[in-house]
């Protein structure tokens, strides 16, 4: 019996490994499971990654810093001392024109008192072709676009942008500086003039105008003078042609003087009267023409940017 006993325990104990071993074995997959599936729903789940590279990939982050184009433009214009005065004629007139696209008109109504003053003091040393004044003026400006509203970096840049193309036009002189200086200026132009204009900014600007310069005489633009200026070319072209008239109408054989001198400067006076006339006929047509295109120009334009603005 007693064996009967040990042997039937001993086939139980035989027998019990093996459900053992297969219990040790699910425990397993069964902790393994749960770890697996948590990080497989984590991978699976909606993540914040796609949007993180979207936004780093968006128009504004990639916009360069305006302060940033403007510390190269200064950087620009670190020249010789005596690089502006050792340019030719010709290239010298150039920048004379883009020290005039730079501060012409109400500058400091346009970009704020401080930066308008700074860059008229810019475009007099362009004038005078001092480099280091130069150098030491546009230095100031990465520190002055801070200040500025979104209507001031408009106007700023357009003046950048103009003056920049004047440099551009002067094309390859030197180690290319001139080029360089083009390049970097037309590029920040074209990012301030960009700059959102709010509709209270843009009641300030309503009245923008162009201004001619002859010499320190500065005149203001508007279309109503363009018609006005018209009206007085007709004017004269038509004094000038009745006077040709005249003078022509006249016959040579009326011309009685003492002696052959004075009747040979008579009919050459006569010639040249005739001449300056007829000149000034033709003149003053095509100014009376290309006033009334100036005008309507500048009446489109002013009806265009209000447009924009309302």
């Amino acid at each position: 019996m007693a064996s009967s006993l040990s042997l039937h325990q001993h086939t139980i104990y035989s027998l019990s490994p093996t459900p053992t071993l297969g219990f040790g074995k699910y425990p397993h997959h069964i902790s393994i499971l749960p770890s697996f599936r948590k990080n497989f729903l984590k991978f699976d789940s909606p993540t914040t990654v796609p949007f993180a590279v979207t936004e780093s990939d968006s128009p504004k982050s990639l916009e360069p810093d305006p302060q940033t184009l403007l510390q190269q433009v200064a950087e620009s214009f670190v020249l010789p001392a005596d690089f502006f005065s050792q340019l030719p004629r010709d290239l010298r007139l150039d920048l004379n024109d883009a020290a005039f696209d730079l501060s012409n008109g109400p500058v400091k109504d346009e970009c704020g008192e401080e930066v308008g003053e700074t860059l008229l003091n810019i475009s007099r040393a362009w004038e005078m072709a001092d480099t280091s004044t130069s150098t030491t003026l546009v230095d100031k400006l990465p520190l002055l676009i801070g200040s500025l509203t979104g209507s001031q970096k408009s106007a700023f840049g357009r003046r950048l942008l103009s003056a920049g193309k004047r440099f551009q036009s002067m094309g390859q002189y030197g180690e290319g500086e001139v080029q360089k200086i083009a390049k970097v200026m037309i590029k920040t132009g074209k990012l301030l003039s960009a700059s959102p204009v709010s509709g209270v900014e843009g009641e300030e600007f309503k009245q923008q105008t162009r201004m001619f310069k002859f010499g320190d005489l500065q005149v203001e633009l508007t279309s109503g003078k363009a018609y006005t200026g018209a009206a007085i070319a007709v004017i004269f072209s038509f004094l000038s042609w009745e006077l040709s008239q005249g003078i022509q109408s006249i016959p040579e054989s009326s011309l009685q003087y003492a002696n052959d001198n004075a009747l040979l400067l008579a009919k050459s006076l006569r010639a040249s009267l005739l001449v300056m006339s007829y000149s000034s006929t033709v003149l003053a047509a095509f100014a009376t023409v290309g006033l009334i295109l100036l005008g309507g120009q500048l009446k489109s334009e002013n009806k265009t940017f209000l447009l924009l603005i309302d």
